[in-house]
């Protein structure tokens, strides 16, 4: 296998991924997930990546909980990038309840990723969207009320054996459609549910990632799950290039109007200094409506208050609660709206993030 790696980077693989590596190793009489000799194949594999004389990134892709996942980092000498798994149904709980509570109690205990590694901020994949990284982190009703609101919008699950009966493993579902409403059933802020989802995905610490499906706004592909017959095809979709091009070249269709969104806040992002991987970020405390964070560059020339209106209602927060440092001229990045540091209060529509900084830097 090293062979093969090694015959990869030498036609220009740059990042590889290690997918389900938790049960790479196997030993009788061992549950077979986490040993130590799993681990010490990633140190050797990251080892030579490190002296390779091309740039070469390794990911773990481990849907596990939390704490064990975190593992994977070992002592900066095993995955420059992990799989932030927790981030997804957390995300999904907050953004159909209203509610930053367990998110920011999570966001809270995250450890900073030491420099030169860096979580792989995602909300969908080809999978799923794992439950198993939630647990010990919102409670079993509560998440039992995001599967049925996610089941009424056409998605599935997928369950897994345990003792005493079997539990959900994964919801099966297009994160646009996800996101059709809340609890209280569908409503018109599908869209922007989403982008606020994808905007939070963006300011977090660490390197985001998007699954192509959630870039170009897909929908759940029932007839893919007949056809196929397993739940993860709902997010699978074959797309046909002539019908997506046209789609995306109708600016009045939902597909180039969630990527055009997207693309704007990617491409200001990548131009901020305190969105860098490894910049400081500290978890505010703005009340359970609101999710919001603090980045600073690594220089600590650049501030950003990362703060996303969670509920259906618009809402404002006061400017005094934010610490913003007088003196310097604060504006919202994704609408050029000025900010006063001392005074007045910062208006939110439904679903929407600003990111408030004292640097505006475009390009």
């Amino acid at each position: 296998f090293l062979d093969i790696i090694r015959g990869h980077v030498e036609r220009g693989v740059r990042t590889i991924r290690l997918d389900a590596v938790a049960y790479l190793w196997k030993e009788l009489g061992t549950p077979c997930i986490h040993l130590r000799q799993t681990h010490e194949v990633i140190r050797l594999i990251r080892l030579l990546c490190d002296y390779c004389e091309a740039p070469v990134v390794l990911i773990t892709e481990t849907n596990v909980p939390n704490v064990e996942n975190l593992s994977y980092f070992g002592n900066r000498n095993e995955a420059h990038m992990i799989y932030n798994f927790a981030l997804p149904p957390l995300l999904l709980h907050a953004l159909l309840g209203g509610t930053s509570k367990y998110l920011n109690a999570w966001q809270m205990a995250m450890p900073p990723a030491q420099l030169g590694c860096a979580y792989f901020n995602f909300s969908a994949s080809h999978d799923g969207i794992g439950l198993r990284p939630a647990e010990g982190l919102v409670p079993e009703e509560e998440m039992q009320e995001v599967i049925e609101t996610v089941q009424g919008f056409g998605g599935l699950v997928s369950l897994y054996a345990r003792p005493g009966g079997s539990r959900p493993y994964e919801l099966n579902v297009s994160l646009f459609d996800a996101f059709a409403g809340t609890h209280a059933g569908r409503d018109g802020h599908q869209m922007e549910r989403f982008l606020c989802c994808q905007a939070i995905v963006m300011g977090l610490e660490g390197i985001p990632a998007f699954y192509i499906h959630s870039l170009v706004a897909s929908a759940n592909d029932h007839d893919g799950v007949e056809k196929l017959g397993y739940n993860r095809a709902i997010n699978r979709r074959r797309l046909d290039y002539g019908e997506l091009r046209a789609a995306l070249d109708d600016p009045e269709s939902m597909r180039s109007k969630v990527l055009s969104r997207l693309r704007e806040m990617v491409r200001l992002r990548s131009a901020q200094p305190a969105f860098h991987p490894n910049a400081t970020q500290f978890t505010l405390q703005l009340g359970e409506p609101f999710f919001g964070f603090w980045r600073q560059s690594l220089d600590r020339a650049q501030s950003i208050f990362a703060i996303s209106n969670l509920t259906p209602h618009a809402r404002s927060i006061a400017a005094m609660s934010l610490n913003l440092i007088d003196g310097d001229e604060w504006s919202d990045l994704l609408t050029g709206e000025p900010v006063k540091p001392l005074s007045g209060e910062i208006a939110f529509e439904p679903y929407q993030t600003r990111w408030i900084s004292n640097r505006q830097k475009t390009q």
